[in-house]
């Protein structure tokens, strides 16, 4: 149905970006969340030409849902937004199915109307029990809870960006019929930084930037990467919440504007056999107030001591915390070694097959960039597990920077590995670890217990990204 005779909110481009780079700031310098709540309230009422909010939230895998609400009944009810949790995999049970969303009015985006829709808002949730208290099982939240909690007791300021990897194939549903076709059918093979200046992968990548940065990613560069068809488009530092909420965002909108073109955007980390993965390397760092805690002059690589314990530590949970970082059975076709696989277990400023490595860096920019992180991770587990390790976590007296160990080469063995992890019951809690084995049990069941050769296309069809109830149902 036409919407051109309608009046909703469309707004331009450069209006966006504006809007959402002082929303971005408000949020970075933590202004109060009554006032920002206040402001936010008083726009959707007063902008007649917004029809509904879209509240995000994500799942414990980390995929994300959408919920519309209309703008009149949110005004009305945001403060007790309820949805059956019972229905979201690795939530409640039937029988105690009633969640709540609470609106994190500080995560406040204006969206392109040719890819999100006219006279729509989004915003992210926290989910909240029915007790009123945080859901465990809401990775979002936890983040949030322990961000606040260190700025609250030691003024750190958890900072993230992350390097995001995909594929862009032929055909809109190249995901849902790859069990059919057996392929993925590339739309460029130019590689590493080459295209043609009006390519389809090079349009994909200007299209999906310009999206970015109409919603305050502030990008820095995009290009395609060493594999065919494949993409990379880089955006700042951001609070360690924001940057897992834009991890989000930048799979939504990639998805979306594929679709769009005809295109399937995919996160798989392996879906071709023989050419690179896709990662999501994950480079952080801790500053106090304004300083860099990272930051060393003299210090080994120019990291502080600070940083090193912060890597160490990591490195010493490196097989508690796998699963997290490569949570589906394709996952680990990415960690080959023939391919710049980042699965040794040590540290580097240079090797990329380290699991960690040191990057160039100065007083504003030194930080550690964790390699393997893989693209369908959950973002809010992986960037929660990453800092509360390397704040929290013991630190080992073993030499761990010298190599000699592996990160697994499948996912039954990461499942035990992240089973009987004292570490992630200690920061998740034995409920949300036991219900997350779950559902990688399950999915690793119904895949072959041997990769091969050939990507499976059991693989594809029970993988978060593309999941649909009735399949799994049917299985």
């Amino acid at each position: 149905m036409s919407t051109e005779y309608r009046n909703f909110l469309a707004l331009s481009y450069e209006e966006l970006e504006e809007k959402n780079l002082q929303a971005k700031s408000d949020r970075l310098n933590r202004v109060a969340i009554d006032k920002i709540r206040e402001e936010r309230l008083k726009y959707l009422t007063d902008e007649k030409r917004i029809k509904a909010v879209t509240v995000l939230f994500s799942d414990l895998e980390g995929r994300l849902h959408l919920l519309d609400y209309d703008k009149k009944f949110l005004l009305g009810a945001y403060e007790n937004l309820t949805f059956d949790g019972s229905s979201i995999r690795g939530f409640t049970a039937q029988k105690e199915s009633d969640l709540r969303l609470g609106i994190d009015w500080s995560a406040f985006y204006w969206v392109p109307a040719d890819v999100f829709g006219n006279g729509k808002m989004l915003v992210f949730g926290n989910v909240i029990d029915k007790d009123g208290t945080p859901y465990a099982g809401d990775l979002r939240g936890v983040l949030k809870s322990y961000a606040e909690k260190l700025h609250k007791e030691k003024n750190y300021t958890l900072n993230a960006a992350t390097e995001i990897e995909g594929f862009l194939f032929a055909g809109k549903d190249a995901e849902h019929t790859f069990h059919e076709t057996g392929k993925f059918q590339f739309i460029n093979t130019g590689g590493y930084y080459h295209v043609l200046p009006l390519d389809p992968l090079r349009q994909f990548i200007d299209t999906a930037a310009e999206v970015q940065r109409a919603m305050g990613f502030q990008n820095e560069k995009d290009h395609p990467e060493v594999a065919p068809s494949q993409f990379e488009i880089n955006f700042g530092y951001s609070e360690v919440v924001a940057a897992a909420d834009q991890i989000q965002l930048y799979k939504l909108l990639c998805r979306q504007i594929a679709n769009n073109c005809g295109y399937t955007a995919c996160f798989l980390p392996k879906p071709v056999v023989g050419v690179n993965g896709s990662g999501m390397h994950s480079n952080v760092s801790v500053s106090e107030g304004k300083k860099n805690l990272f930051w060393d002059e003299k210090g080994e690589e120019q990291l502080s001591k600070f940083g090193w314990d912060f890597l160490d530590r990591i490195l010493s949970k490196a097989l508690d915390l796998c699963l997290v970082f490569n949570s589906s059975v394709n996952a680990y076709r990415r960690l080959d070694p023939h391919f710049e696989a980042p699965n040794q277990i040590r540290a580097s400023a240079t090797d990329r097959g380290a699991m960690i490595r040191v990057p160039i860096g100065n007083s504003r920019s030194m930080r550690i960039e964790v390699r393997a992180v893989a693209p369908d991770a959950n973002p809010y587990l992986s960037m929660y597990s990453i800092f509360k390790t390397g704040v929290d976590g013991d630190l080992s007296k073993e030499n761990l920077r010298g190599g000699g160990r592996y990160l697994p080469d499948n996912i039954y063995t990461a499942i035990e590995d992240f089973k009987s992890s004292k570490w992630i019951a200690e920061i998740l809690g034995s409920d949300v670890q036991g219900r997350y084995v779950d559902l990688k049990q399950a999915a690793a069941d119904r895949c072959p217990r041997l990769l091969g050769t050939i990507v499976k296309g059991s693989e594809v069809q029970f993988h978060h990204a593309v999941y649909n109830q009735s399949l799994w149902n049917l299985f």
